[in-house]
């Protein structure tokens, strides 16, 4: 063969060759060879499991709610580590905090709030007040978390609550409805309204509780994380996990709910946006540690001050991550807030849409999960 010919051949080799060393070094990444391939490496995944590669979802944005509390872990990890808009394929999240359930419902009826991370007993107020037309749970978030922290100078037993001051965060708020069941059934009366009667019910921002409790104001707080362990390292003592009222220990604590609106008009990117907290749920359960730091990273880049350890690491482990909206215990929750008569009695059919769920867990090979009866039809 000539010289230039015998050229022209290496050089068509050296080119193919080239060509095919990165799709060489996929397929080793692949098969969990190289850095790539960590499982504890959320940001480095593989971009196979997002939403259909190239494919422009419905919506350009979606604006996402939550608080800045522990027990919206999912939301805090998922929008830190991006896993949530991974999914979402140039669709932009737009994260919106919030300090307490009714401002956040307000702005989901609004229109300027399209899925938010929030608790059982604003989500069956919002679907109430809005006769069913206004929101739909369509996962759960988080179980437990919560806890009865006292001054044990004052209290030493459950009996001891009687004739005290403990807060709640807020009236008709999750725990509010929690600890007024918890008097009932000690025989105890308390007016729903005033919070005035066998124990005084105070109703306290969770953002002003621990100064409350380090000043004598109160004796004590009926509260979720972190706030009861701020409370701990301020000298409080647990007196009472509210998970340890509940059959298998476990409530629901965080639900995730949409707008009727945009989950009729984006299914795609409700469906994107589950796909992103399953797997965000999936990584902090397979990395408590990581998880933990992450969510403190997100709580000092929207507040301005990380969690001390001494209050993040014995909060963290009281709360279990879950993509089981535990709807039989929402269920009870209501009953609860129907005997404190903070509500009328409730027709929640039709307030749990768990089909772009249930779809996200059938492919991700996970257990289907149950609405209680209270689903859409």
């Amino acid at each position: 063969m000539p010289a230039t010919a015998t050229a022209r051949t290496t050089l068509r080799r050296g080119i193919v060759a080239a060509a095919a060393l990165p799709l060489l070094i996929g397929a080793l990444a692949s098969c969990g060879y190289g850095s790539e391939a960590k499982k504890d490496e959320p940001k480095a995944a593989d971009a196979a499991g997002a939403a259909d590669a190239g494919k422009k979802l419905s919506a350009a944005e979606v604006r996402i709610g939550y608080f800045p509390n522990l027990t919206h872990a999912t939301a805090l990890v998922g929008l830190q580590e991006g896993l949530i808009e991974k999914e979402l394929n140039g669709t932009k999240v737009k994260p919106q905090s919030f300090n307490a359930g009714p401002s956040e419902i307000e702005a989901l009826n609004g229109g300027s709030l399209d899925i938010g991370f929030i608790g059982p007993s604003p989500s069956i107020n919002g679907y109430v007040k809005s006769k069913g037309s206004n929101l739909r749970i369509i996962s759960g978030s988080a179980s437990g978390g919560v806890k009865l922290v006292v001054n044990p100078d004052k209290i030493k037993t459950l009996d001891d609550l009687k004739g005290k001051k403990i807060a709640t965060p807020q009236k008709g708020n999750t725990q509010d409805v929690a600890f007024l069941n918890w008097i009932s059934e000690k025989g105890w009366t308390v007016d729903p309204e005033s919070g005035k009667g066998d124990v005084s019910v105070v109703r306290t921002d969770n953002k002003v509780t621990p100064d409350a409790f380090k000043q004598g104001s109160i004796d004590g707080a009926w509260v979720p994380e972190p706030t009861a362990s701020k409370l701990v390292s301020d000298g409080g003592s647990v007196l009472l996990d509210e998970t340890a009222l509940w059959p298998d220990k476990k409530f629901v604590i965080t639900n995730i709910i949409v707008s009727q609106k945009f989950l009729k008009e984006h299914p795609d990117v409700v469906e994107a946006v589950l796909k992103g907290t399953v797997k965000t749920n999936e990584w902090i359960n397979a990395n408590p540690d990581k998880a933990k730091a992450s969510a403190n990273a997100r709580l000092q880049a929207d507040s301005g001050k990380a969690l001390d350890a001494k209050v993040i690491d014995p909060a963290w482990p009281s709360i279990a991550i879950t993509d089981d909206p535990l709807a039989a215990t929402l269920k009870t929750q209501s009953e609860w807030a129907v005997k404190a008569k903070l509500i009328e009695q409730p027709d929640l059919a039709g307030i749990y849409d768990l089909t772009l769920l249930n779809k996200v867990l059938k492919a991700a090979g996970k257990p289907e999960v149950s609405d209680a009866g209270l689903g859409t039809k």
